[in-house]
């Protein structure tokens, strides 16, 4: 099993700028990947980044250029980078993880909430 905690998550005025965390634990050696997810009210779950073992990183259009995702392993923790906040970024955000030889995550936290003020 994998546990996953959010963190970083509140609110910011367009423009701004905030740094998710998720913090990994359990059986961390079995994770392939991790990635970033959010739901913004009356929506569905939409993938945003994902970021593999190896460091490989894939972003939704909707993000690219504006958020980073990175990943230190020494702590067991990814993190989200998010840049020129807009209100289309106010969502409930969730890491997730999934296991080697699978496609899906498995794994996911409780989530965080980003409100973007305009």
């Amino acid at each position: 099993q994998v546990q996953l905690v959010e963190s970083g998550g509140g609110l910011v005025q367009a423009g701004g700028s905030l740094r998710l965390s998720c913090a990994a634990s359990g059986s961390i050696a079995s994770i392939a990947a991790m990635g970033w997810y959010r739901q913004a009210p009356g929506k569905q779950r939409d993938f945003i980044a994902t970021i593999t073992s190896g460091g490989s990183t894939t972003y939704a259009d909707s993000v690219k250029g504006r958020f980073t995702i990175s990943r230190d392993n020494a702590k067991n923790t990814m993190y989200l980078q998010m840049n020129s906040l807009n209100a289309d970024d106010t969502a409930v955000y969730y890491c997730a993880a999934r296991r080697r030889l699978t496609t899906v995550y498995q794994y996911w936290g409780q989530g965080t909430q980003v409100t973007v003020s305009s």
